[in-house]
């Protein structure tokens, strides 16, 4: 990107920290003659105390801010809406920081229950439960689009799986299942007496959520989002129990906009605000089109710009050599072990350094690139722009993402917070109270349905490891990772090899393999002293090959010069390409 590029986007993210906590209520309504249209003021009056509200959306993406902001200003000044209950799949909150968020809702008082998977990102709520003002509940991404979408079609408000969560902290037989902390301690999991799963929700009856545009008529458009998400399960699910759908949209269009479309009879109010966005800091009225399947735009061109956006919101964190070094190792493990064709997701944090690989090596093009979002193709965009993809082939409500994920998923390539000595892996708590909760996301479903799995995490909390020429160096070990056992279970090792997964785990100083005698020491990198640095070092139990030594690490993983790898072109296990 050229030096205009990039100060054409400062410009744009200054101007979008500038007015971030702006939100005009009050914006009048574009047609006069639709009652449908109506402001947000007026839109969210339609919202009965103690509503159920279902929304849409994952990060940044669809967030319908002016509707948040306007259900708080109301409460604020005439005490309702109140006693909400919020169900999302995923994290629209603002990490306590940003404003236009689900956040704007934790008010005691307002917001008294939230139903997330994914449950870091609502610093506020998490205050609330933490005060014992909130109920926090945390559930699974893909049981609950799934549940949104029964509750629509079926009008059922649960699912049943046979064993997403067996294992893990969501099983109540192992865990806490879904409550986290607060006011309220229902469960909203059960295990049957033949051992499958029935996941439930409560009945929405009142959907809010973002909308690209709307016709006249009262027709909501997503041709122009990054996303879809919930947003059809949603509205229907609050028509069919007599309820009201709430659809904030940032463009006018004529009718035919897209063959696709939410009919009008689905949405009781459109609140037409200009600056609505997209996605986070891009207004829907001049969207990214590479974030969309229509794009005119190179790839390589996208993503330097998402990534730019990035580095100056300082939302992705830094990366050092040592993280890039650990990209690489983990790179050519996935190579090693994937085939031509295989169905590949990949997560948030260090797992989106394998993406890049994958992309600027041409590789990624014999994958089939997935995102738990719906969109699918392309390459997944990193950090805020989380659950959206640059130049995807597809955007599909989250619900039929994960008909096609439980369908086929050969390999998922995920981060951790700790691994222990059963292989198990812990992502969703980082310590005790609500305020430490992370929740899984769509963690669960996708090890459920991936036939491979990969971890990628540093080896040590705050450690310090350098390269040094072409070998890695510990200068200080920090806390150990990969300990005796987790805090939390959000992985199952064992429940894993019984069927029939492979698990790898990719660290700074070598790589692991789970088998049925334990974890065991595949790679080393080179300069890593295998007796000090990691048997004497790392609390977990480590198995040595039996007959051999654990292979070295070539120097181009570490230096990255020279560094080439290749996908296999046969398909084992019957996958087909």
């Amino acid at each position: 990107m050229n030096t205009l590029g990039k100060l054409g986007l400062l410009a744009q993210v200054l101007r979008w920290r500038m007015n971030w906590n702006k939100f005009d209520i009050h914006y009048p309504a574009p047609m006069k003659d639709n009652p449908k249209f109506m402001t947000a003021w007026d839109a969210v009056g339609l919202i009965p105390d103690g509503a159920v509200i279902g929304i849409s959306g994952i990060g940044g993406n669809q967030r319908p801010g002016l509707l948040y902001r306007a259900i708080r200003e109301r409460f604020i000044k005439e005490g309702r809406p109140r006693d909400l209950t919020v169900i999302g799949i995923g994290g629209q909150g603002g990490r306590g920081l940003v404003p236009g968020t689900v956040e704007e809702l934790a008010l005691e008082g307002l917001n008294t229950r939230l139903i997330v998977s994914h449950t870091e990102m609502f610093k506020a709520q998490q205050r609330l439960a933490q005060e014992g003002k909130l109920e926090l509940q945390c559930s699974l991404l893909g049981s609950i689009t799934h549940g949104f979408r029964a509750q629509a079609e079926e009008g059922r408000n649960y699912i049943i799986r046979d064993n997403t969560g067996l294992g893990t902290f969501i099983d109540p037989r192992t865990g806490t299942g879904t409550p986290v902390a607060g006011t309220g301690t229902e469960q909203w999991v059960e295990v049957l007496e033949d051992g499958r799963f029935k996941y439930s929700l409560p009945f929405i009856d009142t959907a809010v959520f973002a909308g690209a545009a709307a016709d006249r008529k009262g027709n909501i458009y997503f041709k122009t989002g990054s996303v879809i998400c919930e947003a059809y399960s949603i509205s229907k699910a609050a028509k069919r129990t007599g309820g009201r759908s709430l659809v904030n949209v940032g463009m006018m269009v004529e009718e035919g906009f897209d063959k696709e479309f939410l009919p009008a009879e689905y949405v009781d109010a459109v609140v037409y605000w200009p600056e609505t966005e997209q996605t986070t800091t891009i207004k829907q009225r001049k969207y990214w089109d590479f974030l969309t399947p229509y794009s005119k735009t190179p790839t390589d061109d996208g993503l330097d710009r998402v990534r730019m956006i990035n580095k100056i919101l300082k939302i992705t964190p830094e990366r050092f050599p040592i993280d890039e070094a650990l990209a690489r190792l983990a790179t050519r493990i996935f190579a090693l072990n994937a085939r031509k064709g295989d169905h590949v997701d990949i997560g948030f944090g260090l797992p989106e350094e394998v993406a890049r690989l994958l992309h600027e090596s041409g590789v990624m093009n014999d994958l089939y690139m997935i995102n738990e979002s719906g969109v699918f193709g392309g390459v997944s965009a990193p950090g805020i722009f989380f659950g959206a993809a640059v130049n995807p082939t597809e955007i599909v409500p989250t619900s039929v993402a994960f008909d096609r994920i439980y369908e086929r998923l050969d390999w998922v390539i995920l981060g951790a917070l700790q691994v222990d000595s059963q292989g198990n892996v812990n992502v969703s708590k980082r310590g005790e109270g609500a305020l430490n909760h992370v929740g899984p996301g769509g963690f669960i479903d996708l090890i459920t349905a991936s036939k491979s799995i990969l971890f990628c995490c540093t080896w040590g909390e705050d450690a310090v490891v350098e390269i040094q020429g072409d070998r890695i160096k510990i200068i200080e070990p920090g806390k150990p990772k990969f300990i005796e056992k987790v805090d939390e279970i959000t992985f199952n090792g064992q429940v894993a090899l019984k069927q029939g997964k492979r698990v790898f785990y990719a660290t700074p100083v070598g790589a692991f393999q789970l088998t049925e005698k334990g974890m065991e020491l595949t790679h080393v990198m080179p300069g890593i002293d295998i007796e000090k640095d990691i048997v004497n070092f790392c609390p977990m139990k480590i198995l040595l090959p039996e007959d051999h030594a654990p292979a070295l690490v070539s120097e181009d993983v570490v230096t990255g010069k020279g560094f080439r790898f290749a996908l296999q072109d046969d398909t084992p296990n019957g996958a087909q390409t």
